[in-house]
Parts: C-alpha cells; sequence; structure tokens
C-alpha cells in the first residue's frame, strides 16, 4: 500500500501549541472557571489533586485552551539531475491567526496542484484536529486538505504514522522518539522535548529554538515513512532548511 504512494504527494507536518496565557492568574473570571472545571476532571482520570494553576501548562494539549505557535512543513522535491531533496517550511509566531492564515493558503495553493495527503505522527488524534479546531475559533475556512466534516472515514486522506505501527492494534501508544529509534534513525529530541516547550515559549521567549524542535520533528516524520517503506534515511545534505 504504502509503496503505492509517490512522496511528492505527501505534505508532513508538526505543531506546536502553549497554553492561551503565560500563566492561570492572567485569564478572565470565566476561562479561569472553565479551566478550573476542566481541571477537576483531570485530577479524576489521573487520581491527582493538583490545582488549576499546577496544571495550567497542560492547557497546551486542549484547542479550546491552548493555542499554535508554530506549524512546521516539510515536502519532498525531485531535483532536475533526478535526485530527491526534502524541503522545510515554518509558519510561527505569536499571532496565531497570521500563521493559520499563511498555512491555509498554502495548503489551497497545494491543492491546486493535485491530491495530496497529509502525514503526521499521531496526526489523526491531535494535530489534524487541532489544526481545524483553532482554525475553527479563529473563523477561519477550513481548507479541503483539514475540513473532514461530512466524510466517510476512508475519504479522508490522511496518513498517521502512528496508526500504520500499531497495525490494527488500538491499545497503545508510540512515542515518535521511540518508534525513531526502533527505526535506527537519530532522534529529534537533541535539545528540547514537548514538556519545555511551556518553559521556552512563555519564560525565555525564544520561538526560533521551537521552530527548529519542530522542524526536526516533521524531518523524523518523513524519515519513519521512509523506514516503513524499507528506504534508506534521507542524507542531511538532501534537508534544504528554510
Amino acid at each position: 500500500m504504502l509503496e503505492n504512494i509517490n512522496p511528492e504527494n505527501l505534505i508532513f507536518l508538526d505543531i506546536e501549541t502553549v497554553s492561551q496565557k503565560a500563566r492561570f492568574d492572567e485569564l478572565d473570571e470565566t476561562w479561569q472557571e472553565l479551566w478550573t472545571i476542566k481541571t477537576g476532571m483531570l485530577n479524576r482520570r489521573s487520581d491527582a489533586e493538583a490545582t488549576p494553576d499546577e496544571r495550567y501548562n497542560e492547557a497546551a494539549i486542549y484547542a479550546e485552551f491552548g493555542k499554535i505557535i508554530c506549524i512546521s512543513v516539510g515536502a519532498f522535491r525531485k531535483q532536475a539531475d533526478g535526485s530527491m531533496k526534502f524541503h522545510l517550511k515554518s509558519f510561527a509566531g505569536d499571532d496565531e491567526k497570521q500563521l493559520l492564515i499563511e498555512f491555509a493558503e498554502m495548503l489551497n495553493k497545494r491543492q491546486e496542484k493535485g491530491a495530496f495527503q497529509l502525514c503526521a505522527h499521531n496526526g489523526k488524534e491531535f494535530d489534524f484536529p487541532y489544526i481545524a479546531r483553532r482554525m475553527t475559533i479563529n473563523k477561519l475556512k477550513l481548507p479541503a486538505a483539514i475540513d473532514t466534516a461530512g466524510k466517510k472515514p476512508w475519504e479522508v486522506n490522511h496518513l498517521d504514522t502512528m496508526e500504520l505501527w500499531k497495525f490494527g492494534d488500538f491499545k497503545s501508544f508510540t512515542s515518535l522518539k521511540l518508534l525513531a529509534a526502533a527505526f535506527g534513525i537519530p532522534s529529534p529530541k537533541d535539545d528540547i522535548d514537548g514538556s519545555q516547550i511551556y518553559h521556552v515559549y512563555w519564560n525565555e521567549k525564544d520561538l526560533p529554538r521551537i521552530v527548529t524542535y519542530c522542524q526536526k520533528d516533521v524531518l523524523t516524520v518523513a524519515q519513519v515513512f521512509r523506514g516503513f517503506r524499507g528506504e534508506e534515511l534521507i542524507a542531511m545534505e538532501h534537508v534544504v532548511f528554510p
């Protein structure tokens, strides 16, 4: 099945998200109440007794309470000499709506060239719906590649490397870092990991560092895809960074 996919018809992506505000006490009264309710639900699930303030860094996971600060994408492009290079690009910034507009424009322009698939690790559970929800909240029209409304499951043209790894087993979560290690791919978590995004964004205010981290994840997803196909890893000299 995977061998029938033209790599040039794939857009690999990853997103980074943070909470809407740096601290719980910066929320207005309505959103403090809503996050307090959410915290109660999370505490019951994890048998914990954390306060809303203590759990606030987790708000990034939920599209209602978080926002996207970076979407990185990657695509294979055949060169004039027949070789293949992997091009990376990022849409990032403090202005979520603007980066979503630019991302949507990219998808719409790519759609004009013909059918393509989005590919991410755990994308069906996180990246794709999160993007769709944040676009909806920002009152933006969903690109066809993200809009799943009214579509049957087999009509949704998304590829998920975590789903591929399950081989029909729905009981477990496999991280990108673990799957990369299994395929002998250098770890993308050589600087920061997802648990540090909150601190790097809100405290260090180092968005470029987060963008680099996000791009490494996109490259790793593409490497994993090649691993599923039994292909050699993309050589770094064939990776084109922005």
